[in-house]
């Protein structure tokens, strides 16, 4: 098992499972740099994922026809791999911005002072030189999909800019993390049609509503230190009202999602998804327990679950619509 990190020792970081593969596989030089990308927690790059791929999926099912073809229903697998990889490299690239710039924030917190820049395993100048690698390739991503969706990708740089100074002069950083992390609702639709429309416009709120609840649940972990050190969260704002606010949250979210596939006019058993993910949501809600850490954290992973049964129910609309005429 390795040792958690320190000025003092090398090791893994506070939230990091042990025995991950970066510690297996990786030599202990690139230890930081997988650290500063945060690929010992690919949770923060699945969520970031979620709303491109059912963008994706939804842009291809819009519309649908009988008539229509399996294979013009479902997304292209080459739109799904070009947002995996950007999906990485992009939360990567963030999250290596971000700890530069919370740097003196991080030391203050049990939870981060773990990380390569506080722990001064890493310096500055080689942060920012990794960040310039990552963004190159979320760029060269970018640079596959059409003029619009281009354009449309590069505008979401000033939110990112912005998103690591919000908790230092809003209640609200988890809206600012909703608007860049549910970007990839907008990408998908515009990569299939080179514009946006409503159904694009619903997924993205929806999704917005939906990282703010499970931010929400992930940062109840450093609510403490975070009064301490002066940082802002909704964990703070909603406090004991939690619950009742991700009632609101994750229930405008599903309402938005569900309003989004029928504006697309994408089949009907794509709800079958969200009323999934409507249970899970529910499941959540029940069972949190703020003063938990440990749980918090396992709620908050547990939304990737909801990440897939939205997909899946998108996939498996495409699906009855192609394979219906066949029983």
């Amino acid at each position: 098992m390795e040792p958690i990190q320190s000025k003092a020792a090398q090791g893994r970081v506070a939230d990091a499972p042990s025995g991950h593969w970066v510690y297996r596989i990786l030599p202990r030089r690139l230890w930081p740099y997988a650290q500063l990308a945060r690929w010992d927690r690919p949770i923060g790059w699945q969520l970031l994922l979620w709303p491109c791929w059912w963008s994706a999926a939804l842009a291809a099912s819009a519309y649908a026809r009988p008539e229509d073809s399996l294979a013009s229903l479902l997304p292209e697998p080459w739109t799904l791999l070009l947002f995996l990889v950007g999906a990485i490299a992009m939360r990567g690239a963030g999250c290596t911005y971000n700890d530069i710039v919370d740097e003196n924030i991080d030391n203050q917190v049990e939870r981060t002072r773990s990380r390569p820049l506080p722990s001064g395993q890493v310096t500055r100048r080689q942060a920012w030189i990794f960040l310039v690698l990552q963004a190159l390739v979320g760029l060269a991503v970018l640079l596959q999909f059409n003029d619009f969706a281009i354009l449309l990708g590069l505008c979401s740089l000033a939110i990112v800019a912005a998103y690591p100074f919000m908790k230092r002069i809003t209640n609200w950083p988890q809206l600012v993390l909703g608007l860049a992390f549910s970007w990839g609702a907008l990408m998908g639709w515009a990569a299939e049609f080179g514009d946006v429309d409503a159904p694009a416009v619903l997924l993205y709120a929806g999704a917005i509503l939906w990282t703010i609840g499970y931010d929400t649940i992930y940062a109840h972990q450093d609510k403490e230190d975070d009064a301490i050190v002066g940082v802002r969260s909704t964990a703070r704002l909603f406090g004991d009202a939690t619950q009742t606010w991700l009632v609101v949250l994750y229930g405008g979210a599903l309402m938005c999602f569900a309003v989004a596939i029928a504006t697309a006019q994408a089949p009907v058993v794509a709800l079958a998804g969200v009323i999934a993910a409507a249970a899970h949501m529910g499941r959540q809600i029940l069972t949190l327990d703020i003063d938990d850490p440990d749980q918090c954290l396992k709620l908050f992973k547990s939304n990737n679950q909801v990440g897939w049964l939205i997909f899946l129910g998108l996939i498996g609309g495409a699906l009855w619509v192609a394979l219906k005429p066949m029983v």
